[in-house]
């Protein structure tokens, strides 16, 4: 597998924000978000050849429960992340694969261990476009859909995703750079939206 890094921190985004984990960062994406805070990522010419042998020996060594594996977007390397999935399984690891919502996620393994959090790009992204509705169609209660809102364009985007779409897995809306997070609390509070509002806990702490 082409990896940017491995290293353990705490999960700072989404319903699983403050637990310990360790994080797989895979190399190479099909996206160029505007937003992006992950740009070295992007690169899969920048990734390192690793065995998922040798990421699970990685892995085992930090004594943690919980595994993201992230990217970049780890679809791109779907084959060895089924691979790397089904080790960390065997392992009794729970599981958690980022990917920005672009390419089929039907296929990942499914498994009580294994969550999807998957990215609803908006126009603030400029990748908005190359977003696959079917998509929303595989997600379930045991992942979680996230948008990240810039401004007040992005969040009625957002609204209009949720309202023609049924959703079964849990919805988190968060913010970035553009605007404070109490600004898009009062917009959900005035439209009484069904989500989870939550900050990006790694930015205010300034780590990984």
């Amino acid at each position: 597998m082409l990896v940017n890094e491995i290293f353990y921190s705490i999960q700072g985004e989404g319903v699983w924000v403050g637990i310990p984990m360790v994080f797989v960062r895979l190399a190479g994406c099909n996206l160029s978000c505007s937003w992006c805070d992950t740009p070295d990522a992007r690169d899969r010419y920048k990734g390192v050849e690793i065995s998922e042998g040798d990421i699970l020996k990685k892995v085992d060594g930090y004594g943690c429960d919980w595994v993201c594996i992230t990217g970049g977007e780890p679809l791109e390397q779907a084959g060895e992340v089924d691979e790397l999935i089904k080790r960390l399984i065997e392992g009794g690891y729970e599981i958690i694969v980022e990917t920005n919502g672009s390419l089929e996620i039907n296929k990942i393994i499914r498994d009580v261990r294994v969550h999807i959090s998957m990215d609803w790009k908006l126009p603030g992204s400029k990748m908005d476009s190359r977003m696959l509705k079917e998509n929303l169609n595989h997600l379930s209660a045991n992942d979680q859909l996230k948008f990240v809102v810039k401004d007040k364009e992005d969040y009625k985007h957002a609204k209009n995703v949720l309202e023609r779409n049924p959703i079964n897995s849990q919805v988190i809306f968060q913010p970035v750079g553009g605007i404070e997070i109490k600004d898009l609390i009062e917009w959900v509070r005035e439209d009484k939206l069904k989500v989870r509002l939550l900050p990006q806990l790694h930015k205010i702490l300034n780590i990984k």
